[in-house]
């Protein structure tokens, strides 16, 4: 993975995360998939929101497909391992970043693409992170995942740039970035893919 994702995040995942997701590997291939099929709707969305930027369009046209083809590898790996695909329910962690998003414009096109970039970047390093933790097959799969969630990652970066007109990159990432990392590193009620350090044992499915 590019040295560039370690250091734009605000802190590595806590090896108590990794502890337990180790545990817990059909929670969180289960919470995989979600965060998959979620991706590959932000970026459809915010190609509806933004018809009228070309590169955007792009740009998030190619990673919907990817996130959509990523998807349909994870739904393969669930059955293989007898698992069948549930939703499940989110944690706050996008919940929680979402509030530090502008309404204006072109504040709020700036605000989603760095938030995209904060996500894919978490998503890289927690890949990276689970390989040793995880099973042979799962690990495989995680590295093979790296080249292009560190290719959305700086996609959604550029974009952020390219689109900022006089706004301050830099101090919304920032912004962002700290918001993001205290919250990894807290207590979380829930285990899942992007959730802070598993607090109790969460039921089945929940």
């Amino acid at each position: 993975m590019h040295d560039t994702v370690h250091s734009f995040l605000g802190c590595a995942t806590p090896e108590a995360w990794l502890q337990y997701a180790a545990g817990h590997q059909d929670i969180l291939l289960q919470d995989h998939a979600n965060c998959e099929k979620k991706a590959a709707a932000t970026a459809i969305n915010l190609m509806f929101s933004y018809g009228h930027l070309p590169d955007l369009q792009q740009k998030l046209a190619q990673l919907a497909r990817e996130e959509l083809l990523h998807y349909e590898q994870v739904l393969g790996h669930l059955r293989t391992r007898q698992q069948t695909f549930v939703a499940l329910s989110a944690s706050g962690y996008v919940a929680c970043l979402r509030r530090l998003v502008r309404t204006h414009e072109p504040a709020r096109l700036v605000d989603m693409m760095v938030l995209g970039a904060l996500i894919e970047a978490r998503s890289c390093e927690r890949f990276e992170a689970l390989v040793p933790w995880v099973d042979e097959e799962l690990g495989r799969y995680y590295r093979y995942l790296l080249r292009s969630e560190s290719r959305h990652f700086t996609d959604y970066l550029n974009l952020a740039w390219q689109y900022a007109a006089d706004e301050d990159v830099a101090a919304r990432v920032r912004v962002f970035v700290e918001a993001e990392a205290q919250y990894i590193q807290s207590p979380d009620a829930l285990f899942r893919f992007h959730s802070g350090v598993p607090l109790v044992e969460p039921e089945q499915f929940v």
